[in-house]
């Protein structure tokens, strides 16, 4: 299935930026996956039957109760999505000043800190894990420091051990960005019950959705019934009684419906996702410059992202030639999280040397490559975009000339 010697002249036109499209869809990284379409209608049409649209009603209820279920967690609150959980959060546990967070991550997880006034402080990541280096932490804490975001990098866990003694050390709170770790274990304990609470994002790009949706998960009986006032308003029991500040961070019935269906379905999701990851595995062993990112055996993994470092060197062309060529024949890749946080605004213009102490982070971020994979992805499509890469690396000088 996959391109072979003898197939590479007569192909070679194919790997050359501009040639005609393999595809007539393109393939997106982040198609959703599509739980049972006949029991979520079901759900729906109750939905309306009832006239319960939101308000903590019965799917919200049962789909927390799910969570607790596989995570293990004490507590889930959902939320209408990953970033309002992460703000509510950050506000529930008393964050102020500064706090540590790497910058090799989505814009929302330094957006939720700033939004509310709060300085992201960027530390550089650990080139092995993709994920925020412990090592590096401790020379960035000031008196204004007041805790440490971590962020399971491609469901990958952080270095949870380090980070907790970091924390305590200094007297920090420590909270994680979990958006892509739903379903991941460490050391045989799953994701959502590390630090003063963890946040998921069930957003309509993560292996499980509810077309929008997020929440936090927590051990904390306190911490639990705070976030639970503060994303409704601050309303307590009884009617009209306003208890503690908040917003609406309310999940809808809707998207609870579709969360729950997506429950029902996860397995077979990753399933999909890892069959998909071991067919990535064998099309692209060998080629030279393209590194395959690992999962860990030994632990639970959703196996959602496909994550290549493309080493210009080695390879004959860099990541973003590469992408181009991808994007001309309808593969859409992506470049996460290109150019960093660090270099947005407002971070680029108020610490526009941030970039000199984050040498690491500099170097991924023109390295890494996301391809598409999940249950709209096939066993064909995958062979055609592997081979797609390596016409791309064999050919690299004819593609050089023909762009430049």
């Amino acid at each position: 299935m996959f391109v072979n010697k003898n197939e590479k002249s007569s192909k070679k036109e194919l790997a050359i930026f501009g040639a005609r499209p393999l595809y007539s869809e393109p393939l997106h990284v982040g198609c959703p996956n599509i739980g049972n379409k006949d029991v979520l209608f079901e759900r729906l049409n109750d939905i309306l039957e009832r006239k319960w649209l939101t308000n903590n009603g019965k799917y919200v209820q049962e789909f927390e109760s799910g969570i607790q279920v596989i995570t293990g967690a004490k507590h889930c609150i959902a939320m209408t999505n990953g970033t309002i959980a992460l703000e509510i959060l950050i506000r529930a546990t008393g964050l102020t000043g500064e706090v540590i967070v790497p910058s090799f991550t989505f814009a929302a997880t330094p957006h939720a800190l700033q939004w509310q006034g709060i300085t992201p402080i960027f530390c550089d990541l650990d080139p092995a894990t993709h994920n925020i280096d412990e090592k590096k932490i401790e020379e960035l804490i000031t008196p204004k420091t007041s805790g440490i975001i971590g962020v399971h990098i491609w469901g990958r866990p952080c270095n949870t051990k380090q980070l907790s003694s970091i924390a305590e050390k200094h007297n920090l709170k420590l909270i994680y960005d979990a958006a892509h770790a739903f379903g991941c274990s460490l050391n045989g304990k799953m994701i959502g019950n590390f630090g003063e609470a963890e946040i998921f994002s069930f957003h309509a790009t993560k292996f499980l959705n509810a077309f929008e949706g997020g929440a936090v998960v927590t051990n904390n009986s306190e911490l639990a019934e705070k976030i639970r006032l503060m994303k409704n308003f601050g309303f307590g029991p009884g009617f009209d009684n306003v208890v503690h500040v908040g917003t609406n961070g309310k999940m809808t019935e809707v998207s609870a419906a579709m969360g729950i269906t997506s429950l029902e379905s996860m397995n077979d999701f990753i399933a999909v996702n890892k069959k998909n990851y071991e067919f990535y595995q064998r099309g692209l062993a060998g080629i030279s410059g393209v590194k395959l990112l690992s999962y860990s055996e030994n632990d639970k993994n959703n196996y959602q992202y496909v994550i290549l470092e493309i080493d210009a060197a080695l390879a004959g062309l860099s990541r973003d030639v590469l992408i181009k060529i991808l994007h001309a024949d309808n593969i859409l890749a992506r470049r996460y999280f290109h150019p960093g946080c660090h270099r947005i605004e407002p971070y680029k213009s108020s610490s526009p040397n941030t970039y000199l102490r984050l040498t690491e982070t500099e170097a991924l971020t023109r390295k890494v490559l996301c391809l598409p994979t999940g249950t709209a992805v096939s066993e064909i499509d995958i062979s055609r975009i592997c081979d797609q890469i390596r016409l791309a690396v064999d050919c690299s000088e004819d593609i050089k000339r023909s762009m430049y």
